[in-house]
Parts: structure tokens; C-alpha cells; sequence
């Protein structure tokens, strides 16, 4: 009898606890944390190819490639890798609205290096095009030590 009793309480609870919640106004309380996941991003730069001409050996060069969201779901930038340990990329990793737009900083260390140089950068997201390579280029000239 104890038993039954138990369970018909906890049976009651539940019952109460599950009718309440559902009857609840809850309207925005979650609305407003989701962000629109069926869309697609896509990653649209300026352009992808920076010249810096003429440079001496042992200056660091810098230029920004701008880009905006061209798409209708937020932009994420996961990753920008350099082709080599001399040329350094800085971006933000906080997302990019549709219609919104960023930066990606490249700098370019020509300390041991002569000629012309080219140097990538692969930048990941989860854009459509989820793969776009910036490219580098100047001709390194001997400093007048």
C-alpha cells in the first residue's frame, strides 16, 4: 500500500510539474539566443592578391585583405595558415552577419629572404566556399648595410 501510494505521488508530481511548464508564456525567452542556422555563408574578399613591390631584406611588411559575408547564415573564420613561418595572418574569430564584413591582417618578415617572394595564405571558415587562398608578393631587395 506504501508502494502505491509513492508512486502515485511521484505520478502527480510529474503530472503537475509537466502541465505547468507547457502553460507557461515562455515567448522570447529562447527566441531570442538562436541564430539562423539554414542559411549559407560565403566568403567574399576584395580581392585575394596583395604586391608590395619593392622591399628591402630585413623589413616587415603588412597589408590587410578586406571581405564581407555575402551570404545569409554568420561567417566563422576557423583558421588562416601561412605557407611559411615568415608571413603571419591575424583575423577575428567572432562571427560575421550577412551583409557584415572583416579583416584579415598578413605580415611579412623578409629577413633572410631575396628575390621575389610569393607567399599564400589558406583561409578556412564555414563559408560555401570554405577554401580561399590569399597570395603575397614583393621583391626583396639586399638592405644597404
Amino acid at each position: 500500500m506504501k508502494t502505491s501510494i509513492t508512486y502515485l505521488f511521484t505520478g502527480l508530481v510529474t503530472m503537475v510539474l509537466l502541465t505547468g511548464a507547457c502553460g507557461r508564456n515562455t515567448a522570447g525567452a529562447v527566441k531570442d539566443n538562436l541564430t539562423d542556422t539554414t542559411g549559407t555563408a560565403l566568403l567574399t574578399f576584395r580581392t585575394t592578391d596583395h604586391e608590395f613591390g619593392k622591399v628591402k631584406a630585413g623589413e616587415k611588411v603588412g597589408c590587410i585583405f578586406s571581405f564581407s559575408n555575402t551570404g545569409d547564415a554568420d561567417l566563422v573564420i576557423t583558421s588562416a595558415s601561412a605557407s611559411c613561418g615568415c608571413t603571419v595572418p591575424r583575423f577575428d574569430k567572432k562571427p560575421v552577419a550577412p551583409g557584415g564584413s572583416g579583416t584579415i591582417e598578413v605580415v611579412f618578415d623578409t629577413s633572410g629572404r631575396e628575390g621575389v617572394q610569393t607567399k599564400t595564405v589558406v583561409v578556412q571558415s564555414n563559408a560555401e566556399n570554405n577554401l580561399v587562398i590569399l597570395r603575397i608578393i614583393a621583391e626583396v631587395t639586399k638592405s644597404d648595410k
